[in-house]
C-alpha cells in the first residue's frame, strides 16, 4: 500500500527514463576491452546514463501536478455544483494546502466557498492568531463556531458554563460540546450541502478508503468533498514549499499535526524533526510515514469504554445523524409549536411545558426519550418548540440562551425556566407540576 501511495505517477502506456534534453547530466561512455595476447582493443556500445536525483525531483514535480490538478478540479465540482460549500478549516498541514487551492481558485474572495472553524477553547494560542494571518492574506473571513450557548473567544465563560476540567471528566462529552455539536451547527447555520475537508487515505487506516466525494451521514444527502484524499504528507508539504505559502508555525516547533493543546505533541517528543524555512530539519520520516501525521494528536486519551482515542468525534459514523432528522417526530405526546403565534398562544392555554430545542443538538438528542414521558407523568399539555432558526424570539419569550431549555408556562401564563441539569422524568415533573399551578 505504502509503495503504490508513494509512487510518482505517469501518463501514457508506457513510462520512459528522461531524454538526455531532459536530464540534469546524461552522458555517453565509450569503455574499451582489451584481452590478453594481443587482441585488439574494440570499441562498447555508447551507454546512457542519467541523473537519478532530477530524475527523482523530475517525477515528484509530476506527481504533485497531477495531484494539484486532481484537487482543483475536485473544489471546481464542490463549490460550482453546490451553491453552499463550507470547508471546516483546522489549519493543519492539508487543511492550509486547500485554502491556498480555494485562493487560487477565487472561491475565498467571491464567497462560493465559505470557511468555518471550530474553537475549542482549547486549542494552542498560535492557532486563532494563524487563522487571522490567513484570513488577511487570502481576503476572507471564517466564521468561528463553539460551544453553544458561550460567546466566541470568551474562555471564562465557557469554564463557567461547562467547566475548565470537561475533557478530564469526560473526553465523550467533551468532544460532544467543544467540537461535535458547533460543528454540526457550524454546518446547519451556513446551509451547507457540500462540506470539504482535508482527510486522506494517508492519515491511517481508518481512512484508507475514503474517495474525493462521498456522502456524509447527515441527513442522506449532504455531500463530502475531500479534494486531497490521495495525497501523502509528503506531497502536502512538497506543496507548502513549492508555492511557499502560509502554514501552521507550530511545524517548526515539531508538530506534524496541531490540535488542542492538551493532548498534542511533538513527533519525536524532543522536538528534533521541524519543518522550517520550506525545509525540513531532522529525519522527516517520523513524520511523513504512514499514519503518522496524526501520531501526536489525543496523546494519552482514551475513549468512555476504555479504547484507545484516535478520533475528535466529528468523522465517526453517527456524529452527525440528527442533522436533518426532527426530534419528537409525529409524537402524540408532545405536540409541535410551528410558527411564533402558536408559542405565544400557549401561554394564555393554562399549564403544561415547553422545551425549545435545536434538532441537531446532542444535548437535545439526550432529553427526547425523557420528555416524550411528560405528558404522561404530569397530566398536563407538552410542547416543542424549536428555536435555532428564531433565536431572539426564543431568547426573549421563552428564556433561552442555549439549547435544550425546559419551561414550565403557569396557568397565568408565566414562563419559568427549569434550571436543573437532572433531566430525568421524575425531576421535570416534579418541576412542572410545582411551578405551573
Amino acid at each position: 500500500l505504502v509503495a503504490l501511495l508513494a509512487a510518482p505517477a505517469f501518463s501514457g502506456p508506457s513510462a520512459r527514463v528522461a531524454s538526455p534534453a531532459r536530464a540534469a547530466s546524461s552522458a555517453l561512455a565509450t569503455s574499451p576491452r582489451a584481452a590478453a595476447g594481443g587482441v585488439r582493443m574494440s570499441t562498447a556500445p555508447a551507454v546512457k546514463t542519467f541523473n537519478q536525483e532530477a530524475f527523482i525531483a523530475e517525477s515528484k514535480e509530476m506527481r504533485l501536478k497531477h495531484l494539484e490538478e486532481q484537487a482543483m478540479f475536485a473544489l471546481k465540482i464542490a463549490c460550482e455544483n453546490y451553491d453552499n460549500a463550507v470547508f471546516p478549516n483546522a489549519l493543519i498541514a492539508g487543511d492550509v494546502v486547500i485554502t491556498h487551492l480555494l485562493h487560487r481558485l477565487g472561491y475565498l474572495k467571491d464567497g462560493k466557498c465559505k470557511v468555518m472553524v471550530v474553537d475549542t477553547f482549547h486549542l494552542f494560542p498560535e492557532t486563532m492568531q494563524f487563522l487571522s494571518e490567513v484570513e488577511k492574506a487570502y481576503g476572507f473571513k471564517a466564521e468561528v463556531f463553539c460551544a453553544e450557548g458561550v460567546p466566541v473567544g470568551d474562555k471564562g465563560a465557557f469554564d463557567k458554563k461547562y467547566g475548565a476540567d470537561l475533557w478530564k471528566i469526560n473526553i465523550e462529552q467533551y468532544d460532544k460540546v467543544c467540537k461535535v455539536e458547533p460543528f454540526q451547527r457550524g454546518l446547519k447555520s451556513l446551509g451547507t450541502n457540500c462540506m470539504i475537508n482535508g482527510r486522506t487515505r494517508w492519515q491511517g487506516f481508518e481512512r484508507a478508503w475514503i474517495d474525493q466525494f462521498e456522502n456524509a451521514p447527515i441527513g442522506g444527502g449532504l455531500a463530502k468533498c475531500n479534494p486531497i484524499a490521495y495525497w501523502t504528507l509528503e506531497d502536502t508539504f512538497d506543496y507548502i514549499a513549492k508555492h511557499k505559502i502560509l502554514h501552521h508555525p507550530l511545524h517548526a516547533k515539531g508538530y506534524p499535526s496541531i490540535g488542542d493543546a492538551k493532548d498534542t505533541i511533538p513527533i519525536p517528543e524532543d522536538g528534533s524533526v521541524r519543518f522550517v524555512n520550506f525545509k525540513f530539519e531532522g529525519d522527516s520520516t517520523k513524520w511523513l510515514d504512514y499514519a503518522q501525521e496524526r501520531k501526536g494528536r489525543f496523546v494519552g486519551l482514551a475513549n468512555n469504554d476504555g479504547s484507545t482515542k484516535t478520533e475528535c468525534g466529528i468523522h465517526v459514523a453517527g456524529a452527525e445523524r440528527t442533522f436533518e432528522r426532527d426530534l419528537w417526530p409525529g409524537s402524540a405526546s408532545v405536540k409541535e409549536l410551528a410558527t411564533m403565534e402558536e408559542a405565544l398562544a400557549i401561554k394564555s392555554k393554562g399549564p403544561g411545558a415547553v422545551v425549545v430545542y435545536a434538532p441537531w443538538c446532542p444535548f437535545c438528542q439526550a432529553l427526547e426519550a425523557e420528555f416524550e414521558k411528560l405528558a404522561g407523568a404530569t397530566g398536563l399539555p407538552v410542547y416543542k418548540f424549536r428555536g435555532d432558526e428564531l433565536r431572539d424570539f426564543a431568547q426573549s419569550e421563552f428564556n433561552t440562551k442555549s439549547f435544550p431549555t425546559i419551561n414550565a408556562i403557569t396557568s397565568e401564563g408565566a414562563v419559568v425556566k427549569y434550571e436543573s441539569e437532572v433531566r430525568t422524568v421524575e425531576a421535570m415533573a416534579a418541576f412542572v407540576k410545582a411551578t405551573a399551578k
